[in-house]
Order: C-alpha cells, then sequence, then structure tokens
C-alpha cells in the first residue's frame, strides 16, 4: 500500500511539475548550451541544431515544449525577434564600405533584385496571390554572411569580394524588411492604392523620426550618463522596443521598428563596449531561443501530406541558389572578378536566416503565409545554412586578402627603443600585493631592452566626500603599494615615476592615467570573470583592453619573468598575421637570452607541399621585424588547435597569445575561444597582448555568432 502511496505521489508531482514554467525553461537552457556543441562537433551550423531541437521537442515531436500552452516561450521568442531584427541594424555599419561603394549597392541590388523576381515568380505559378508571392520574394532576397569564421580562419576576411558581399548585406535586408512591412499592412481585402501611399508616407516620416530623433537623443543621453555602462545598456534596450512601439502605432510590423532602432544607435554606441554586452546577451539567451520557438512551430507531417508543398520546397530552394548564382555571374562580368571570387560572392550570398526567419515567423502571424509555407521557408534555412558555409569553405581556399600597408615598428604600438623624445613608458596598474613584485619584474625587463621607464599605479576609488573614511583607506593602501613597487624597481636598476590617482572607477583611471603619460604599454595581472553583472559588463580588463589607446598585456605569471628561457608565441592567421606578440617575446627574450618560437597548427591532412609553404610564409612574417635572433619556426599538423599548443607549451616557460576581440562567438566577450581554452589548461606562464580597438572591423551578424558559438 505504501508503494502504491509512493508511485502515486511521483506522478502527481510530475504533473505539477510539467505544468510549472521552470521545467520548460530548464529544458530549454539546456537545449541552448549542449545542442550547439554536438552540431559543432558534427560540422554542421549550431542553429540548425536550435531549430530542429523544436521540431523534436515542440507540440508535433516529444511534447516538452508546447508552444501554444508556454506564455513564457511565446514572450521570451518575441524579444528574440525584436533582438534579432535590432542587432541586425546594429551591425550595420556603412563607413566600412566607402572604398566599395559602387560595387556593394550594384551587387546588392543584384543579388537582391533577381531573387526577388524568382520568388515572385514561383509565388505566382504555384498559385500565390501577389502579396503573398511578393512576400515570398522579399525573403529570398535577404543574405546573411554566415560562413565569416570560415573567412576568418582562412585569413581572407578582408578581400574585396568579401567586403562587396558583406556591404550588399545592407541593401538586402533593408529593402526585405521595408517590402515585408509594407505586404503585411497589404494583407486586407479592403486595401487600396491610397492607403498604400498613406502607408509609404507615414513610413518614411517614421523613419526619419526615428533615425533622427533617437540619434539625438541617445547622443545626448550618453553625454549626460558618462561612464555607467550599465544604464547606457537599459537605455539601448529601451530604444528597442520604443521604436518597436511607434511602428505599431503606425500600422507598420514592429520588427521594422527594432531594425531601425539598431541603425540609429549603432551610430550612438559605435563599436564600444556597450555594444558588445548587447550583443551578447541577445546571442547568449534570446536569439537562441527564438530559433528553438521557430522550430516547435514546423509540422513536417504536414508538408509531406502535400505533394505540391513539397515541389514547391524544391522550386524555392532551387530557385533561390540559382538566382543568388545569377547576381554573382552578372556583377563578374559588371566588375571583372575571376571565377573563384565569383564562387564565393556566390556562396556567400546563399544562407538565409536573419531577416528571412524574421519575415516568415511575421508572415506566418499575420496570415500571409499558412503553415505549409511557413514550413518549406524553414526547410530553406535549414538547407542553405548548411550548404552556404560548405561551399565557402571549398572555393574560397586561396583567395587572397586585400593588400595592407606595411606595419610601420614605431614606439606608438611596439616596445622599440627611443632614441630622442620622451622615453618608451610602460603603466603597470597594482592592486594585488601578491603579484605585484612579477609584474614590476615583467615591465623592468622590458623597460631595460627598451631604455624606458616604468610608472606603477595605483587607483583609489572616489568617494562622494575626498575626505571620507573610506577614500583615506584606499589612499594610505595605494601609497603603500606604491612605495613598495618603488623599492622594487631600484632593486631591478630601472626608472620608476609612481602615480596615484583618484578615479570612479579602476578601468577608466588606468587607460586616462595612461593617456596622460603617453604610454606605450600597459602590464597588468590576470583578472578572472566571475559573477553575473562580470559576463555581461565585464571586468577591469575588457574596458581597458575596449579604452586603451596602447597596446596591453595581461600576465598571469607562475615564476619570476628573470627566469624565463623558452618563449612559444602560437600563430593563428598566416595571410593577415601580428606582429606584435612576435616582437613583444623578442624584446623579452633579448634581456634573458631566451629563445623564441613562433608555432603554426595546420590540419593533420595538409600535404607537405603546403607545410613548406607555410613554413617559408612564416619565416617571410617573420623577418619583417629584422631581428638579431631570429625565432624558431615550428609546424604542426594536428586536428585540434588548442590541443596542439597545450601539448608544444608543456616544453615553454611562457606562451604569448593574442588577446583579440572575437564578434564571432559569445562564449568570451573579449577573448576567443581557442585563447580562453588555453588560458585556461596551460601551466606555465601566460601573457595575452590585446591591441587598442579598431573600429574598422568586418560587419558580423548575431546569427553567425550562435552558429559559431561555444
Amino acid at each position: 500500500m505504501d508503494l502504491i502511496l509512493q508511485v502515486l505521489a511521483l506522478q502527481s508531482n510530475s504533473s505539477v511539475l510539467g505544468k510549472e514554467p521552470i521545467s520548460p525553461f530548464v529544458i530549454l537552457l539546456l537545449v541552448i548550451l549542449v545542442i550547439p556543441i554536438l552540431f559543432e562537433k558534427l560540422r554542421l551550423p549550431g542553429l540548425v541544431g536550435l531549430v530542429c531541437s523544436g521540431v523534436a521537442l515542440g507540440p508535433f515531436g516529444a511534447n516538452l515544449l508546447p508552444h501554444t500552452q508556454s506564455p513564457m516561450m511565446n514572450l521570451l521568442s518575441e524579444i528574440g525577434l525584436f533582438y534579432l531584427m535590432f542587432v541586425a541594424g546594429l551591425e550595420i555599419e556603412i563607413k566600412q564600405f566607402r572604398s566599395y561603394k559602387n560595387r556593394f549597392l550594384g551587387f546588392g541590388s543584384l543579388t537582391f533584385a533577381v531573387p526577388l523576381m524568382v520568388g515572385i515568380l514561383i509565388g505566382y505559378l504555384f498559385g500565390f496571390n501577389w502579396n503573398q508571392a511578393i512576400l515570398i520574394g522579399s525573403v529570398l532576397a535577404s543574405h546573411t554572411i554566415l560562413a565569416y569564421p570560415i573567412l576568418n580562419r582562412l585569413g581572407i576576411a578582408r578581400n574585396e569580394v568579401v567586403n562587396v558581399t558583406t556591404g550588399a548585406t545592407v541593401v538586402t535586408n533593408i529593402g526585405a524588411v521595408l517590402l515585408l512591412a509594407i505586404c503585411v499592412a497589404n494583407r486586407g481585402d479592403s486595401f487600396n492604392f491610397w492607403q498604400l501611399i498613406n502607408l509609404i508616407n507615414a513610413l518614411m516620416i517614421y523613419c526619419l523620426i526615428v533615425l533622427v530623433g533617437l540619434d539625438c537623443l541617445g547622443k545626448e543621453f550618453f553625454r549626460r550618463s558618462g561612464e555607467d555602462e550599465g544604464n547606457q545598456f537599459l537605455f539601448v534596450l529601451w530604444t528597442v522596443f520604443l521604436a518597436a512601439a511607434g511602428a505599431q502605432l503606425i500600422g507598420v510590423e514592429k520588427i521594422v521598428g527594432a531594425f531601425l532602432a539598431g541603425l540609429t544607435v549603432h551610430n550612438v554606441i559605435g563599436s564600444g563596449p556597450v555594444k558588445e554586452k548587447v550583443i551578447f546577451l541577445g546571442s547568449a539567451l534570446f536569439i537562441p531561443i527564438f530559433f528553438v520557438n521557430l522550430g516547435l512551430l514546423v509540422n513536417i507531417n504536414t508538408l509531406m501530406t502535400s505533394m505540391s508543398m513539397v515541389w514547391f520546397t524544391i522550386f524555392v530552394i532551387v530557385g533561390l541558389i540559382i538566382s543568388k548564382l545569377i547576381a554573382a555571374l552578372l556583377a563578374k562580368l559588371v566588375y571583372r572578378y575571376n571565377w573563384q571570387e565569383m564562387l564565393t560572392m556566390w556562396s556567400l550570398s546563399v544562407p538565409q536566416v536573419g531577416v528571412t526567419l524574421a519575415a516568415t515567423l511575421v508572415g506566418y502571424r499575420s496570415g500571409l503565409l499558412d503553415i505549409n509555407l511557413f514550413n518549406s521557408m524553414i526547410i530553406l534555412v535549414i538547407v542553405t545554412c548548411i550548404l552556404g558555409p560548405l561551399i565557402t569553405n571549398q572555393v574560397a581556399v586561396g583567395l587572397r586578402t586585400a593588400p595592407t600597408p606595411e606595419p610601420e615598428l614605431t614606439a606608438s604600438a611596439y616596445p622599440v627603443p627611443k632614441e630622442n623624445g620622451n622615453p618608451f613608458t610602460i603603466v603597470v596598474p597594482i592592486y594585488n600585493p601578491q603579484t605585484q613584485q612579477y609584474l614590476i619584474e615583467m615591465a623592468a625587463l622590458l623597460a631595460h631592452q627598451t631604455h624606458g621607464q616604468i610608472i606603477p599605479l595605483a587607483i583609489a576609488t572616489a568617494a562622494a566626500q575626498m575626505d571620507a573614511p573610506q577614500l583615506e583607506n584606499s589612499l594610505h593602501r595605494s601609497e603603500q603599494l606604491l612605495a613598495k613597487a618603488v623599492g622594487l624597481s631600484q632593486v631591478l636598476d630601472v626608472e620608476a615615476k609612481p602615480l596615484l590617482r583618484i578615479d570612479d572607477a579602476f578601468a577608466q583611471g588606468i587607460s586616462r592615467a595612461a593617456r596622460e603619460q603617453k604610454a606605450n604599454l600597459i602590464v597588468m595581472g590576470w583578472g578572472k570573470r566571475t559573477g553575473l553583472r562580470a559576463r555581461l559588463f565585464g571586468n577591469v580588463i575588457d574596458s581597458v583592453i575596449w579604452s586603451s589607446h596602447c597596446p596591453v598585456a595581461v600576465t598571469r605569471l607562475v615564476e619570476s619573468p628573470q627566469k624565463i628561457q623558452r618563449i612559444l608565441v602560437p600563430v593563428e592567421n598566416l595571410l593577415a598575421p601580428s606582429l606584435y606578440p612576435v616582437h613583444f617575446a623578442q624584446i623579452l627574450a633579448e634581456t634573458n637570452q631566451a629563445q623564441v618560437t613562433v608555432l603554426n597548427v595546420c590540419e593533420r591532412r595538409t600535404s607537405s607541399s603546403k607545410i613548406t609553404w607555410r613554413r617559408s610564409q612564416l619565416s617571410l612574417f617573420v623577418s619583417q621585424l629584422a631581428l638579431p635572433n631570429p625565432p624558431e619556426i615550428q609546424i604542426i599538423a594536428h586536428d585540434n588547435v588548442a590541443q596542439a599548443i597545450l601539448q608544444a607549451a608543456r616544453l615553454y616557460d611562457l606562451v604569448v597569445l593574442p588577446f583579440t576581440r572575437n564578434r564571432t562567438n559569445t562564449g568570451g566577450l573579449t577573448i576567443s575561444d581557442v585563447t580562453s581554452q588555453l588560458a585556461n589548461q596551460i601551466t606555465c606562464s601566460i601573457v595575452m597582448l590585446g591591441e587598442p580597438h579598431n573600429p574598422q572591423t568586418m560587419v558580423l551578424s548575431p546569427y553567425a555568432q550562435v552558429i559559431s558559438k561555444k
């Protein structure tokens, strides 16, 4: 009897648990966490895994995430839809494409108009009305640069055709969003020509208000808010929903407002840390939930029961591929690109993700697309997301990157001696007494070699009253740290000029002091991300990297820098490498008479001839520095870059890693996946070098971040 009662109690608890909103949310977070990893192992895009998970777990599958019974899912998915369109607009920066303005406008018009006409023709042939046919055409007209991680890995992200195709995304996305707004507003039977004219006029006025009004409001708010990233972050989110509500008032689809808000806010926040945090929050949570929710709506059974919809799906997929190919071929003829460049443009313009998914969902909700059309469009997205990057990986190999000027090894960018003028200046922020000695030693070694000076810097956090006890205690502690730093500098026989600064925050204080002192390098101790605020708004290192005018060396030293004898410098990109890590390591090595090894990891299947080519490229790359003692060149064939570097690092005392902003993943706000993994597992000393913020960064869509996640 007791056993029966226990079984009944368990069944009752399970039933109650299934009705609680926390249960589907736990499953949802598990899907977002695990599925992209599994699909990446299979070399498939992560968003495909998220959509497929929604199909498998939705009401037409295991029914673990019932869409129609989950207000939580509806709300989070709606936010994800707004976020998707907002970040799509946020990533658009016309200034980056001025050099290719005519070409990206030309190719953008071609790759928009040709698929649009093909889509309208397919819709008309299958019996859809003109409004539905135009919506189908607008869905096919846009594209997403989904293969950016591949381009970055191949070192061709700055190639002309890549820039032209990326710039064309601006044309196709804006055109598709405006056509969507008109089609949704035109869905009523009573809609006439004059209503269409009034809608277009209202849309133009609304766009002007959003683009000009929010721009002025945002700049004024950011001017008054100072350095408070939290308030700036909340203001950005507020503008998204304000613009969406405004669009709804004039009878336009809300996602148009979110897209325009992204275009406007980009001019206000630029490419700073606030933008990174906004993109991080959406890419880590809301946008993946939107993808899963799309899968919940897909009913494969209804698609297979209608042979006409099967043929429609095939026609749409083939029509998209052919129309994008025709547009790329026309661009080849007009701009005289070669076949490889043409195929690369075609493969980059095939994937349909952001605007396509948003338009498909909006069309379905508005009644323009039935469930069969919706299913067909989701299949189109899945097929093109797999096909496009696969083709890019094959046709883009060997494509040359855009020519870049030879680097100038000046003291403003590299630690080299200065014969006249100001000495080479190294700012060393000190806060932790346990790491202070090694930091001063590292800076002293560099200062010796460059005939420079070090500036030990202590930041005392400001208080409302300058006589507050907290400030007095902070000043006293800072003075003690500076006194110890000066003593260490004297022992190491290096000039030191201690600096005590009172500032509102550590990061801003470090960056401002470095600028005031005309520093050439900042040497900081290791900092870990802990807590929710650190994940969302970054830590001191993130902020210093973003705002500093000079390179930043982030160190984790397990022994005295004076004992370092073997230094490893992994170089990933041979076509667009950075000279700074190698030069930094060589300057440090010459002080200790140490040996530097430059390492490159290639795929295990790489032929011996290609390995020889890589070795020659590395030698040519290193020769640009004209070093008296050239570093050793090493090539390792391995399928896992991080594991290969970890194995090699066991024989070295120090590993120098690049500390670069990676816009292609959400695992870290500043450092890349490989660097994150190495930093957590390498047991020897590490120096991660972060170069100043470069605004000329390639536009990358938020959906590509989700795909490359983990």
